[in-house]
């Protein structure tokens, strides 16, 4: 997840759902994270953990990955959970890395799983050089200490935060993000540019919608104008990240430009120690047929 949503405010759990339905309404989270990226659970985890929670739908939206879905899927089925297919995508928008979310996509789209095994490759070399600024700092980081914490996953920089941390290099995963990898830190190093334009064009081949991740506080009105014309379809408004301000902020936007509401959890479990989100941030299910209209109807 971008460094410029950690610091982002949190929101009350407590108005997570904002449908004024009572807490029995069919409810959706549609931002989780597996094994397949960062997340410390597996895909049928995240299904178990999303029925315990009593949701009627979860979606699984790894980083530039979706491995994990048919076995969400499935899972699924048996435990009586829709399970949206979905993907986060990291773009370049002028200086900032800001993030997309996909849903309703072909995941098994040949030239959508292209893409995601060069953007994996690109996230190895990325890691690789991060690794390296770490050991001229003489942070005896290996590269192997992050691609075990990475495992079947698409490496990020919170699996260099995890083997900073298990190898006693620092005393906190945030601490890691803060004085190494995070943003304008001195081992920081940017992702694979990835213009929107050609986001969205990706997500639209495989069928999807594109959303705009936790804009937290930092996506002005203008940057989300020039993402409206190149082809953004919603904004996730429900996000820890977000309080009733901001939540009340993106939801006009997204009336104003008739645009999609989505939200989520944002949940990866693990280090990240973020348990307490997963269940509490959702949308009501009428907020998922309205997006499977605008793309069946």
């Amino acid at each position: 997840m971008a460094q410029m949503v950690e610091s982002g405010s949190k929101g009350d759990a407590s108005h997570a759902d904002d449908s004024g339905s009572p807490p029995s309404a069919a409810r959706a989270d549609l931002h989780t994270h597996t094994t397949h990226s960062d997340g410390a659970l597996s895909p049928y985890e995240i299904v178990r953990k999303a029925h315990e929670a009593g949701l009627s739908a979860v979606s699984i939206t790894d980083h530039d990955n979706v491995a994990g879905l048919d076995e969400a899927i499935e899972w699924g089925k048996s435990l009586g959970i829709e399970v949206i297919t979905g993907l986060e995508l990291s773009v370049t928008l002028g200086d900032k890395d800001v993030h997309l979310l996909a849903y309703f996509i072909d995941h098994k789209n040949q030239e959508l799983l292209d893409y995601l095994t060069f953007f994996r490759r690109e996230r190895l070399k990325r890691a690789e050089r991060i690794v390296q600024k770490l050991n001229k700092m003489n942070v005896p980081l290996k590269l192997e200490s992050v691609l075990e914490q990475a495992g079947i996953g698409s490496v990020g920089r919170p699996h260099i935060a995890n083997a900073l941390l298990d190898d006693g290099l620092t005393d906190t995963y945030h601490e890691a993000f803060e004085k190494y990898i995070g943003t304008g830190g001195p081992a920081f190093e940017k992702k694979y540019q990835l213009m929107p334009a050609q986001a969205f064009r990706l997500i639209s081949l495989a069928g999807g919608l594109s959303f705009l991740a936790h804009p937290g506080k930092y996506t002005n009105e203008v940057e989300l104008v020039e993402l409206i014309k190149n082809g953004l379809d919603g904004i996730e408004v429900t996000h820890p990240a977000h309080d009733e301000k901001l939540k009340s902020y993106y939801r006009g936007l997204v009336n104003q430009y008739f645009l999609l509401e989505s939200g989520g959890s944002d949940f990866h479990g693990g280090k990240k120690n973020d348990d307490h989100t997963f269940g509490l941030f959702t949308v009501p299910m009428h907020i998922v047929e309205t997006m499977r209209s605008r793309l069946f109807s």
